[in-house]
Protein backbone atom coordinates (compact mmCIF):
# COMPACT_ATOMS: atom_id res chain seq x y z
CA UNK A 1 0.00 0.00 0.00
CA UNK A 2 1.18 3.37 -1.02
CA UNK A 3 -0.11 7.17 -0.09
CA UNK A 4 -1.64 6.73 -3.75
CA UNK A 5 -4.17 3.74 -2.38
CA UNK A 6 -5.84 6.59 -0.61
CA UNK A 7 -6.84 8.30 -3.90
CA UNK A 8 -8.97 5.53 -4.70
CA UNK A 9 -10.25 5.27 -1.39
CA UNK A 10 -11.75 8.82 -1.76
CA UNK A 11 -13.15 7.94 -4.81
CA UNK A 12 -15.03 5.38 -3.57
CA UNK A 13 -16.54 7.67 -1.35
CA UNK A 14 -17.26 10.09 -4.02
CA UNK A 15 -18.91 7.23 -6.13
CA UNK A 16 -20.72 5.60 -3.01
CA UNK A 17 -22.19 9.28 -1.94
CA UNK A 18 -23.29 10.04 -4.69
CA UNK A 19 -25.33 7.41 -5.71
CA UNK A 20 -26.84 7.54 -2.07
CA UNK A 21 -27.14 11.13 -3.39
CA UNK A 22 -29.51 9.75 -6.72
CA UNK A 23 -31.57 7.45 -4.14
CA UNK A 24 -32.31 10.80 -2.05
CA UNK A 25 -33.39 12.89 -5.23
CA UNK A 26 -35.23 10.01 -6.43
CA UNK A 27 -37.29 9.72 -3.55
CA UNK A 28 -37.81 13.70 -3.10
CA UNK A 29 -38.75 13.82 -6.42
CA UNK A 30 -41.31 10.94 -6.22
CA UNK A 31 -42.84 12.41 -2.53
CA UNK A 32 -46.45 13.49 -4.37
CA UNK A 33 -46.38 10.06 -6.53
CA UNK A 34 -49.35 7.41 -5.38
CA UNK A 35 -48.24 4.32 -3.78
CA UNK A 36 -44.66 5.11 -4.01
CA UNK A 37 -42.49 3.37 -1.93
CA UNK A 38 -38.71 5.25 -1.04
CA UNK A 39 -35.79 3.58 -1.10
CA UNK A 40 -32.77 3.34 0.93
CA UNK A 41 -28.51 2.94 0.62
CA UNK A 42 -26.76 0.46 2.02
CA UNK A 43 -23.10 0.78 1.81
CA UNK A 44 -19.91 -1.75 2.96
CA UNK A 45 -16.43 -1.03 3.12
CA UNK A 46 -14.23 -2.94 0.59
CA UNK A 47 -11.30 -5.81 1.01
CA UNK A 48 -9.10 -4.50 3.08
CA UNK A 49 -4.99 -4.96 2.37
CA UNK A 50 -2.72 -6.96 4.32
CA UNK A 51 -0.02 -4.90 5.93
CA UNK A 52 2.87 -6.35 7.71
CA UNK A 53 4.58 -4.74 10.70
CA UNK A 54 6.45 -4.86 13.87
CA UNK A 55 3.30 -5.76 15.73
CA UNK A 56 2.71 -8.50 12.76
CA UNK A 57 -0.03 -8.42 10.29
CA UNK A 58 -2.65 -5.94 9.65
CA UNK A 59 -5.58 -4.79 7.79
CA UNK A 60 -5.90 -1.21 6.18
CA UNK A 61 -9.62 -0.59 4.14
CA UNK A 62 -9.66 0.43 0.63
CA UNK A 63 -12.71 2.11 0.91
CA UNK A 64 -16.71 1.95 0.53
CA UNK A 65 -18.82 0.30 -1.89
CA UNK A 66 -22.48 0.37 -2.54
CA UNK A 67 -24.18 -2.95 -1.08
CA UNK A 68 -27.64 -2.36 -2.26
CA UNK A 69 -30.60 -0.57 -2.73
CA UNK A 70 -33.55 -1.39 -0.82
CA UNK A 71 -36.91 -0.21 -1.50
CA UNK A 72 -38.83 0.18 1.93
CA UNK A 73 -42.55 -1.06 1.75
CA UNK A 74 -44.02 0.65 4.36
CA UNK A 75 -47.58 1.49 4.82
CA UNK A 76 -48.20 5.06 2.97
CA UNK A 77 -50.85 7.32 4.25
CA UNK A 78 -54.13 7.19 2.45
CA UNK A 79 -55.90 10.54 0.50
CA UNK A 80 -59.74 10.14 0.62
CA UNK A 81 -61.17 10.88 -3.08
CA UNK A 82 -64.66 11.39 -4.97
CA UNK A 83 -63.74 8.69 -7.53
CA UNK A 84 -65.26 5.35 -6.31
CA UNK A 85 -62.61 3.31 -8.81
CA UNK A 86 -59.74 4.60 -6.60
CA UNK A 87 -58.43 1.62 -4.39
CA UNK A 88 -55.54 2.08 -1.96
CA UNK A 89 -54.15 -0.93 -0.14
CA UNK A 90 -53.62 -2.13 3.40
CA UNK A 91 -51.01 -4.31 4.26
CA UNK A 92 -48.60 -6.23 2.34
CA UNK A 93 -50.55 -6.59 -0.82
CA UNK A 94 -50.45 -4.97 -4.36
CA UNK A 95 -52.58 -4.98 -7.28
CA UNK A 96 -52.13 -7.46 -10.45
CA UNK A 97 -51.83 -5.45 -14.19
CA UNK A 98 -51.18 -6.38 -17.48
CA UNK A 99 -50.19 -4.57 -20.74
CA UNK A 100 -52.58 -5.21 -22.92
CA UNK A 101 -50.32 -4.93 -25.76
CA UNK A 102 -48.71 -8.01 -25.39
CA UNK A 103 -51.98 -10.06 -24.71
CA UNK A 104 -51.64 -10.02 -20.94
CA UNK A 105 -48.73 -12.80 -21.19
CA UNK A 106 -46.80 -11.45 -17.99
CA UNK A 107 -48.14 -9.49 -14.85
CA UNK A 108 -46.76 -6.63 -13.02
CA UNK A 109 -47.49 -5.26 -9.33
CA UNK A 110 -48.33 -1.99 -8.31
CA UNK A 111 -49.29 -0.64 -5.17
CA UNK A 112 -51.19 2.51 -7.23
CA UNK A 113 -54.76 2.62 -7.24
CA UNK A 114 -55.73 5.57 -9.41
CA UNK A 115 -57.65 3.36 -11.47
CA UNK A 116 -60.77 3.72 -14.22
CA UNK A 117 -62.81 2.27 -16.54
CA UNK A 118 -61.99 2.84 -20.14
CA UNK A 119 -64.08 2.89 -23.09
CA UNK A 120 -64.30 -1.02 -24.20
CA UNK A 121 -65.02 -1.54 -20.13
CA UNK A 122 -61.81 -2.59 -19.01
CA UNK A 123 -60.67 -1.43 -15.72
CA UNK A 124 -57.30 -0.21 -16.47
CA UNK A 125 -54.29 2.12 -14.63
CA UNK A 126 -53.64 5.28 -16.22
CA UNK A 127 -50.70 3.78 -18.39
CA UNK A 128 -53.42 1.55 -20.02
CA UNK A 129 -52.74 -1.94 -18.39
CA UNK A 130 -55.32 -3.61 -17.31
CA UNK A 131 -56.16 -4.35 -13.90
CA UNK A 132 -56.42 -8.44 -13.23
CA UNK A 133 -59.09 -10.13 -11.65
CA UNK A 134 -61.06 -13.01 -11.11
CA UNK A 135 -64.80 -13.84 -12.83
CA UNK A 136 -67.71 -14.94 -10.29
CA UNK A 137 -69.98 -17.85 -10.40
CA UNK A 138 -73.54 -17.46 -9.89
CA UNK A 139 -73.30 -17.99 -5.83
CA UNK A 140 -70.64 -15.12 -5.74
CA UNK A 141 -67.59 -17.57 -6.05
CA UNK A 142 -63.99 -16.68 -8.03
CA UNK A 143 -63.40 -19.49 -11.27
CA UNK A 144 -61.40 -19.78 -13.34
CA UNK A 145 -57.63 -17.82 -13.56
CA UNK A 146 -56.83 -14.18 -13.68
CA UNK A 147 -58.59 -12.12 -16.54
CA UNK A 148 -58.75 -8.18 -17.27
CA UNK A 149 -61.51 -6.97 -15.02
CA UNK A 150 -64.12 -6.27 -17.83
CA UNK A 151 -67.72 -5.19 -17.71
CA UNK A 152 -70.27 -5.39 -20.76
CA UNK A 153 -71.04 -1.79 -20.67
CA UNK A 154 -74.10 -2.40 -23.54
CA UNK A 155 -75.52 -5.39 -21.17
CA UNK A 156 -78.68 -5.92 -19.19
CA UNK A 157 -79.07 -7.28 -15.63
CA UNK A 158 -81.62 -10.27 -16.08
CA UNK A 159 -85.45 -10.07 -14.76
CA UNK A 160 -86.04 -11.23 -11.11
CA UNK A 161 -89.49 -13.03 -10.96
CA UNK A 162 -91.23 -12.13 -7.70
CA UNK A 163 -91.05 -15.15 -4.97
CA UNK A 164 -91.99 -13.19 -2.27
CA UNK A 165 -94.89 -10.86 -0.85
CA UNK A 166 -94.63 -8.95 1.91
CA UNK A 167 -98.31 -7.35 3.14
CA UNK A 168 -99.16 -5.75 6.53
CA UNK A 169 -102.66 -4.37 6.57
CA UNK A 170 -104.99 -3.91 9.15
CA UNK A 171 -108.64 -5.37 8.25
CA UNK A 172 -111.69 -4.01 10.53
CA UNK A 173 -113.44 -6.03 12.61
CA UNK A 174 -116.21 -4.55 12.56
CA UNK A 175 -116.92 -5.58 8.69
CA UNK A 176 -119.88 -7.32 7.89
CA UNK A 177 -119.39 -10.66 7.38
CA UNK A 178 -120.19 -12.43 4.12
CA UNK A 179 -121.61 -15.76 4.05
CA UNK A 180 -122.07 -16.33 -0.06
CA UNK A 181 -118.28 -16.56 -0.19
CA UNK A 182 -115.99 -15.12 -2.44
CA UNK A 183 -117.06 -14.68 -6.65
CA UNK A 184 -114.12 -12.68 -9.08
CA UNK A 185 -117.18 -11.89 -11.41
CA UNK A 186 -118.30 -9.91 -8.19
CA UNK A 187 -115.50 -9.03 -6.30
CA UNK A 188 -116.79 -6.04 -5.01
CA UNK A 189 -119.99 -7.47 -3.50
CA UNK A 190 -117.96 -10.49 -1.94
CA UNK A 191 -115.51 -9.17 -0.24
CA UNK A 192 -114.42 -6.31 1.99
CA UNK A 193 -110.95 -4.99 1.30
CA UNK A 194 -109.04 -5.11 -1.02
CA UNK A 195 -105.30 -4.29 -2.03
CA UNK A 196 -103.23 -4.72 -4.75
CA UNK A 197 -99.36 -4.73 -6.10
CA UNK A 198 -97.22 -5.21 -9.50
CA UNK A 199 -95.31 -8.63 -9.53
CA UNK A 200 -93.12 -9.46 -12.19
CA UNK A 201 -92.61 -12.72 -13.96
CA UNK A 202 -89.65 -14.31 -15.60
CA UNK A 203 -89.21 -11.94 -18.59
CA UNK A 204 -89.30 -8.66 -16.25
CA UNK A 205 -93.15 -8.05 -17.45
CA UNK A 206 -95.55 -6.55 -14.92
CA UNK A 207 -99.08 -8.11 -13.64
CA UNK A 208 -101.15 -6.70 -12.04
CA UNK A 209 -102.56 -8.92 -8.30
CA UNK A 210 -104.98 -8.25 -6.02
CA UNK A 211 -105.59 -9.98 -2.71
CA UNK A 212 -109.01 -9.94 -1.77
CA UNK A 213 -110.15 -10.08 2.01
CA UNK A 214 -113.69 -11.54 2.57
CA UNK A 215 -114.83 -11.51 6.63
CA UNK A 216 -116.75 -15.43 6.86
CA UNK A 217 -117.37 -15.32 10.64
CA UNK A 218 -116.05 -13.22 13.80
CA UNK A 219 -112.26 -13.62 13.54
CA UNK A 220 -112.31 -15.31 10.49
CA UNK A 221 -111.66 -13.76 7.08
CA UNK A 222 -110.57 -15.63 3.66
CA UNK A 223 -107.85 -14.34 1.49
CA UNK A 224 -108.52 -14.22 -2.56
CA UNK A 225 -105.71 -13.29 -4.78
CA UNK A 226 -106.45 -12.78 -8.44
CA UNK A 227 -104.73 -11.50 -11.94
CA UNK A 228 -106.26 -10.68 -15.02
CA UNK A 229 -107.76 -13.86 -16.52
CA UNK A 230 -105.75 -12.71 -20.26
CA UNK A 231 -102.73 -13.16 -18.99
CA UNK A 232 -102.83 -16.88 -17.29
CA UNK A 233 -103.27 -19.49 -19.87
CA UNK A 234 -107.19 -21.14 -20.27
CA UNK A 235 -108.11 -17.09 -18.70
CA UNK A 236 -110.08 -14.39 -20.21
CA UNK A 237 -109.18 -10.84 -20.84
CA UNK A 238 -110.97 -8.55 -18.43
CA UNK A 239 -112.41 -11.24 -15.58
CA UNK A 240 -110.72 -12.67 -12.82
CA UNK A 241 -108.87 -15.42 -12.30
CA UNK A 242 -108.00 -16.90 -9.05
CA UNK A 243 -104.38 -18.00 -8.46
CA UNK A 244 -104.19 -18.38 -4.74
CA UNK A 245 -106.99 -18.68 -1.73
CA UNK A 246 -107.00 -19.91 1.70
CA UNK A 247 -107.89 -18.31 5.43
CA UNK A 248 -106.46 -16.11 8.09
CA UNK A 249 -107.63 -16.80 11.75
CA UNK A 250 -107.00 -14.24 14.59
CA UNK A 251 -107.82 -13.78 18.48
CA UNK A 252 -110.00 -12.18 20.47
CA UNK A 253 -107.28 -9.51 20.63
CA UNK A 254 -107.22 -9.01 17.18
CA UNK A 255 -103.98 -11.04 16.34
CA UNK A 256 -103.38 -12.89 13.75
CA UNK A 257 -102.75 -16.98 15.04
CA UNK A 258 -103.62 -19.04 12.26
CA UNK A 259 -102.83 -18.72 7.87
CA UNK A 260 -104.36 -21.71 6.08
CA UNK A 261 -105.13 -23.43 8.99
CA UNK A 262 -101.43 -22.98 10.41
CA UNK A 263 -100.52 -21.85 13.96
CA UNK A 264 -98.17 -19.20 13.75
CA UNK A 265 -97.02 -20.13 17.46
CA UNK A 266 -95.80 -23.55 18.89
CA UNK A 267 -99.09 -23.21 21.37
CA UNK A 268 -101.96 -22.79 19.11
CA UNK A 269 -103.38 -19.87 19.64
CA UNK A 270 -101.10 -18.09 22.28
CA UNK A 271 -99.45 -15.77 21.08
CA UNK A 272 -97.14 -14.96 23.78
CA UNK A 273 -95.48 -18.78 22.91
CA UNK A 274 -92.42 -18.94 20.82
CA UNK A 275 -93.11 -17.96 16.82
CA UNK A 276 -93.04 -21.02 14.79
CA UNK A 277 -90.19 -21.08 12.74
CA UNK A 278 -90.11 -20.14 9.59
CA UNK A 279 -93.19 -18.22 9.79
CA UNK A 280 -96.10 -20.00 8.32
CA UNK A 281 -97.02 -18.02 4.48
CA UNK A 282 -99.95 -17.85 2.02
CA UNK A 283 -99.35 -18.88 -0.82
CA UNK A 284 -100.18 -18.72 -4.51
CA UNK A 285 -101.85 -22.14 -6.04
CA UNK A 286 -98.76 -24.29 -7.98
CA UNK A 287 -99.33 -23.89 -11.82
CA UNK A 288 -101.70 -20.98 -11.45
CA UNK A 289 -99.04 -18.29 -12.74
CA UNK A 290 -98.70 -19.66 -16.24
CA UNK A 291 -98.19 -16.94 -17.92
CA UNK A 292 -99.31 -16.51 -21.90
CA UNK A 293 -96.11 -14.45 -22.60
CA UNK A 294 -94.06 -17.45 -22.41
CA UNK A 295 -92.35 -16.56 -18.85
CA UNK A 296 -91.52 -19.36 -16.74
CA UNK A 297 -94.97 -21.28 -16.15
CA UNK A 298 -93.43 -22.45 -12.32
CA UNK A 299 -93.30 -19.17 -10.94
CA UNK A 300 -95.39 -19.16 -6.93
CA UNK A 301 -95.77 -16.22 -4.73
CA UNK A 302 -95.57 -16.46 -0.86
CA UNK A 303 -97.48 -13.95 0.89
CA UNK A 304 -96.17 -12.98 4.46
CA UNK A 305 -99.17 -11.84 5.91
CA UNK A 306 -98.28 -9.29 8.56
CA UNK A 307 -102.33 -8.67 9.24
CA UNK A 308 -104.26 -7.57 12.35
CA UNK A 309 -107.68 -7.18 13.11
CA UNK A 310 -108.49 -4.41 14.73
CA UNK A 311 -111.92 -2.38 15.27
CA UNK A 312 -110.34 0.42 12.79
CA UNK A 313 -110.84 0.91 9.22
CA UNK A 314 -109.14 -1.65 6.68
CA UNK A 315 -105.95 -0.15 5.42
CA UNK A 316 -102.21 -1.15 4.10
CA UNK A 317 -99.80 -0.29 6.41
CA UNK A 318 -97.08 -1.47 3.93
CA UNK A 319 -96.32 -3.84 1.31
CA UNK A 320 -93.70 -5.37 -0.96
CA UNK A 321 -92.28 -7.55 -3.51
CA UNK A 322 -88.91 -8.71 -4.16
CA UNK A 323 -88.99 -8.90 -8.29
CA UNK A 324 -87.69 -7.01 -10.58
CA UNK A 325 -87.27 -6.18 -14.76
CA UNK A 326 -84.35 -5.92 -16.80
CA UNK A 327 -82.35 -2.92 -16.10
CA UNK A 328 -79.23 -1.89 -18.58
CA UNK A 329 -75.99 -0.60 -16.99
CA UNK A 330 -75.52 2.48 -15.40
CA UNK A 331 -72.79 2.89 -12.81
CA UNK A 332 -69.59 0.46 -12.22
CA UNK A 333 -67.89 0.72 -8.97
CA UNK A 334 -66.05 -1.52 -6.49
CA UNK A 335 -66.64 -2.27 -3.03
CA UNK A 336 -63.93 -2.88 0.22
CA UNK A 337 -64.18 -6.89 -0.92
CA UNK A 338 -62.62 -6.29 -4.29
CA UNK A 339 -65.95 -6.57 -5.71
CA UNK A 340 -66.67 -5.06 -9.17
CA UNK A 341 -70.40 -3.97 -8.53
CA UNK A 342 -72.28 -3.06 -11.53
CA UNK A 343 -75.87 -0.97 -10.59
CA UNK A 344 -78.55 -1.15 -13.24
CA UNK A 345 -81.60 0.37 -14.19
CA UNK A 346 -83.44 -1.48 -12.77
CA UNK A 347 -82.02 -0.62 -9.07
CA UNK A 348 -80.41 -4.15 -8.71
CA UNK A 349 -76.15 -4.21 -7.89
CA UNK A 350 -74.82 -7.32 -8.99
CA UNK A 351 -70.88 -8.57 -8.30
CA UNK A 352 -69.93 -8.84 -12.10
CA UNK A 353 -66.18 -9.65 -11.09
CA UNK A 354 -63.30 -10.06 -7.76
CA UNK A 355 -59.84 -7.74 -7.62
CA UNK A 356 -57.17 -9.98 -5.87
CA UNK A 357 -53.98 -8.79 -4.32
CA UNK A 358 -50.64 -10.17 -4.88
CA UNK A 359 -47.98 -10.94 -1.90
CA UNK A 360 -44.51 -11.66 -1.84
CA UNK A 361 -42.03 -13.36 0.58
CA UNK A 362 -39.41 -10.27 -0.07
CA UNK A 363 -41.16 -7.42 -1.52
CA UNK A 364 -37.70 -5.47 -1.48
CA UNK A 365 -36.12 -7.49 -4.47
CA UNK A 366 -38.90 -6.61 -7.17
CA UNK A 367 -37.65 -5.22 -9.53
CA UNK A 368 -39.00 -1.32 -10.58
CA UNK A 369 -40.03 -0.87 -13.88
CA UNK A 370 -41.28 2.74 -14.00
CA UNK A 371 -44.96 3.77 -13.85
CA UNK A 372 -45.66 2.85 -10.20
CA UNK A 373 -44.83 -0.70 -11.66
CA UNK A 374 -43.14 -3.70 -10.40
CA UNK A 375 -41.75 -7.02 -11.90
CA UNK A 376 -41.11 -10.49 -10.27
CA UNK A 377 -37.23 -10.71 -9.80
CA UNK A 378 -35.50 -14.02 -9.05
CA UNK A 379 -34.86 -13.32 -5.41
CA UNK A 380 -38.24 -11.42 -4.33
CA UNK A 381 -39.67 -14.92 -4.41
CA UNK A 382 -43.07 -16.43 -6.37
CA UNK A 383 -46.27 -14.14 -5.69
CA UNK A 384 -48.74 -15.20 -3.71
CA UNK A 385 -52.57 -14.63 -5.20
CA UNK A 386 -55.34 -14.20 -2.87
CA UNK A 387 -59.14 -12.23 -2.27
CA UNK A 388 -59.74 -9.54 0.65
CA UNK A 389 -60.02 -11.82 3.54
CA UNK A 390 -57.34 -14.91 2.33
CA UNK A 391 -54.31 -12.30 4.31
CA UNK A 392 -52.35 -10.49 1.42
CA UNK A 393 -54.92 -7.09 2.76
CA UNK A 394 -57.08 -5.45 2.40
CA UNK A 395 -58.75 -2.27 -0.22
CA UNK A 396 -60.58 0.79 0.58
CA UNK A 397 -62.24 2.60 -1.74
CA UNK A 398 -62.26 6.44 -2.70
CA UNK A 399 -58.91 6.55 -1.66
CA UNK A 400 -55.14 6.57 -2.83
CA UNK A 401 -52.43 5.34 -1.09
CA UNK A 402 -49.87 7.95 -0.99
CA UNK A 403 -45.73 8.03 -0.75
CA UNK A 404 -44.26 6.87 2.27
CA UNK A 405 -41.15 9.35 1.46
CA UNK A 406 -40.46 11.10 5.25
CA UNK A 407 -39.17 14.15 3.44
CA UNK A 408 -37.72 15.63 6.73
CA UNK A 409 -35.94 11.76 7.16
CA UNK A 410 -34.87 12.55 3.90
CA UNK A 411 -33.21 16.06 4.16
CA UNK A 412 -30.97 14.86 7.44
CA UNK A 413 -30.21 11.70 5.22
CA UNK A 414 -28.65 14.46 2.42
CA UNK A 415 -27.18 16.87 4.88
CA UNK A 416 -24.85 13.65 6.42
CA UNK A 417 -24.62 12.53 2.41
CA UNK A 418 -23.21 16.02 1.47
CA UNK A 419 -20.40 16.17 4.53
CA UNK A 420 -19.63 12.53 3.40
CA UNK A 421 -19.01 13.43 0.09
CA UNK A 422 -17.18 16.22 1.19
CA UNK A 423 -14.70 14.64 3.18
CA UNK A 424 -14.23 12.30 0.62
CA UNK A 425 -12.84 15.21 -1.20
CA UNK A 426 -11.15 16.18 1.33
CA UNK A 427 -9.09 12.75 1.47
CA UNK A 428 -8.37 13.59 -2.24
CA UNK A 429 -7.06 16.66 -2.29
CA UNK A 430 -5.06 16.24 1.07
CA UNK A 431 -3.23 12.80 -0.55
CA UNK A 432 -2.86 15.03 -3.81
CA UNK A 433 -0.78 17.05 -1.78
CA UNK A 434 0.91 14.96 0.42
CA UNK A 435 1.89 13.19 -3.46
CA UNK A 436 3.29 16.51 -4.01
CA UNK A 437 5.38 16.76 -1.32
CA UNK A 438 6.93 13.17 -2.49
CA UNK A 439 7.94 14.81 -5.91
CA UNK A 440 9.38 17.73 -4.25
CA UNK A 441 11.81 15.55 -2.34
CA UNK A 442 13.91 15.51 -5.37
CA UNK A 443 14.58 18.97 -6.57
Amino acid sequence: MGVSSALYSGVSGLNANANAMSVLGDNLANANTVGFKSSRTIFGDLLSSQVSGSGGTSQVGRGVGLSTVDTIFSQGTFENTETNTDLAVEGAGLFIVSDPSTGNTSNNYTRAGAFRFNAEGFLVNPEGYNVMGYQLDVNGNTVGDLTPIWANTQSFTPAGPTANINLNTNLDSDSTAIAAGFDPLDPSATSNYATSIQVFDSLGSTHLMTTYFTKTADQAWDWNTVVDGGEVTGGTSGVLEIVGSGSLGFDASGDLITIDGVDLYTVAGDTSSDPVFPRPTANTTAGALDWVNGAVQTQQVSIDMQTSQYASPSVVVSQEQDGFGTGTLVKLSVDEFGNVVGNFSNGTPRELMRIPLAKFTNPSSLTKIGSNMYAQSTTSGAPVVGTIGSGVGNIFTNALELSNVDMAQEFVKMITTQRGFSANSKTITTTDEMLAEVINLKR
